[in-house]
């Protein structure tokens, strides 16, 4: 069993003011705005928030960059009333905290961020003590919004692909998220890491980009066969202890010994959900809880698809996740579609 103990996150920083609307507009077109809540935001924000409000025993840290500003002060107040270790939360006086503002259709649950990248662009390897960290799991997210980690490598294809390689050959397990974007950086960005990474984990959109393959029709049904050939291609570019890929219908994992597995997602009530943002990351924290914990891979992705649930409940990323025993019984409250893939 490994000695080490923990999950240290890395990466974006950002304060989300999630605005609740009562339409997606065309261009040109207005929308109400209902109301506004301010939260955290960022994958590592997100997860942190989210294990510590399932009360994981294990420590948790986090590591980045915010301003010299309110919002910088915020967070970091967040995170120690929540029992994170955030003395590898830099500050900045060169530029303000990152934040998006993140607008949330009560209809449909569909969102649209518009971001300000701030001081998430300077996040570094130098900002990462390697020596210091006593984790067990390093999770990092999100490329493709971390400028200086997006940078090209001349050895490793990206900065962040150096910084992952260092943190393995600490022996440290590494974990890795995305971003969702429209563009076509996924297929020069994704794959260098991919080589240095344990536990990837992210949504189908994510999966389909980075290999170049749609998995979903115009009628937006799900292609899980070619979902999985989307997995098998990942595994082209490095040999990942496991892959994760959530998406509304449930999970589909497949592991380094070619086992694979998929589970439904929870059967929400309709006006259930309160908003969208943050619950891919739900799913993540849910995901590296098991895998910290050593759980059976189908019982973390139970667990993952619950914290997705809570996060769901609420406008903000994180405010829904309940204590795990209490997150567990949302799975006996509203059971599990079937499966979104045969495998």
């Amino acid at each position: 069993m490994n000695k080490r103990n923990g999950i240290t996150a890395a990466g974006n920083w950002i304060v989300d003011r999630v605005k609740r609307v009562d339409g997606l507009p065309s261009r040109g077109m207005l929308v109400n705005i209902k109301d506004q809540t301010f939260s955290p935001g960022g994958a590592p924000a997100n997860v942190l928030n989210d294990l510590a409000r399932l009360q994981a025993t294990f420590p948790l840290a986090g590591l980045g960059v915010v301003g010299n500003d309110a919002d910088g002060e915020y967070l970091r107040r967040v995170f120690s009333e929540l029992g994170v270790d955030i003395k590898g939360l830099q500050v900045t006086d060169l530029v303000p905290t990152s934040f998006t503002d993140v607008m949330n259709d009560e209809t449909t649950g569909d969102r649209v961020f518009f971001h300000n990248r701030g001081a998430n662009a300077l996040f570094s390897p130098r900002h990462v003590d390697i020596s210091r960290l006593s984790c067990r799991i390093f999770h990092l997210g999100y490329l493709l919004l971390l400028d200086t980690m997006d940078q090209a490598d001349p050895e490793y294809g990206t900065v962040a692909a150096g910084l992952l390689k260092q943190v393995q050959a600490a022996g440290i397990l590494t974990s890795l998220d995305v971003v969702s974007e429209e563009s076509d950086r996924f297929a020069r960005l994704v794959p260098p890491a991919l080589k240095y990474v344990d536990y990837l984990i992210l949504n189908e959109i994510e999966t389909a980009r980075a290999v170049g393959l749609k998995v979903r029709d115009e009628q937006r049904r799900l292609d899980g066969a070619v979902l999985m050939e989307a997995v098998e291609r990942l595994y082209q570019f490095g040999n990942m202890q496991l892959v994760a890929v959530h998406m509304p219908e449930g999970v589909y994992m497949r592991d380094r010994a070619g086992r694979r597995y998929s589970r439904g997602s929870l059967v929400l009530p309709e006006g259930y959900i309160a908003g969208a943002v943050g619950a891919g990351d739900a799913f993540c924290a849910g995901m590296l809880y098991g895998l910290h914990e050593g759980w059976d891979v189908f019982e973390t992705a139970g667990l993952a698809s619950c914290c997705a649930a809570a996060s769901l409940s609420r406008p903000g990323a994180s405010e829904g996740v309940l204590p795990l025993a209490e997150t567990l019984a949302l799975a006996k409250k509203f059971g599990e579609r079937n499966p979104p893939v045969v495998v």
